[in-house]
């Protein structure tokens, strides 16, 4: 399973990268301000939200308030090179795989980009620690 991070110089981007790697996690990184994304990414991370682009777009970022847009109105053709064109449009970063998407940097969220096993585990040994069956 390929983990890819879209982000920019972000704190929070550093914070994923971090954490991947802490967790032996493989993952490829990209900076969507050097490299924005094409077309197609942004059709696939849009295609892995639940809530389309509310839940990708930063919209409490100075960029997007000084576009001043109504993001509802616009195509979505439009919507995709305006994104292009002003990447910090984008919650930063955006961690995806091939079924998963998280966007924005979460403690608990970015879990479920540990292989399954390993989240299996951890679920256990929690477990038997909140029953005083084995120490931390």
């Amino acid at each position: 399973m390929s983990v890819t991070i879209y982000g920019t110089d972000t704190k929070s981007t550093k914070k994923a990268r971090q954490w991947f790697k802490k967790n032996g996690v493989p993952f490829i990184e990209r900076n969507i301000v050097k490299e924005p994304l094409t077309e197609s990414e942004l059709r696939h991370i849009l295609h892995l939200t639940m809530d389309g682009t509310d839940e990708i777009l930063a919209t409490r970022s100075k960029v997007y308030h000084e576009l001043d847009l109504d993001i509802d109105e616009l195509s979505l053709k439009d919507l995709y090179t305006l994104i292009r064109e002003n990447p910090k449009l984008l919650k930063s970063p955006i961690i995806i795989d091939e079924r998963r998407l998280l966007a924005g940097y979460n403690d608990e969220g970015i879990q479920q980009f540990l292989p399954r096993q390993v989240r299996k585990i951890r679920r256990q040994n929690w477990t038997l620690n909140q029953l005083g069956i084995v120490e931390g």
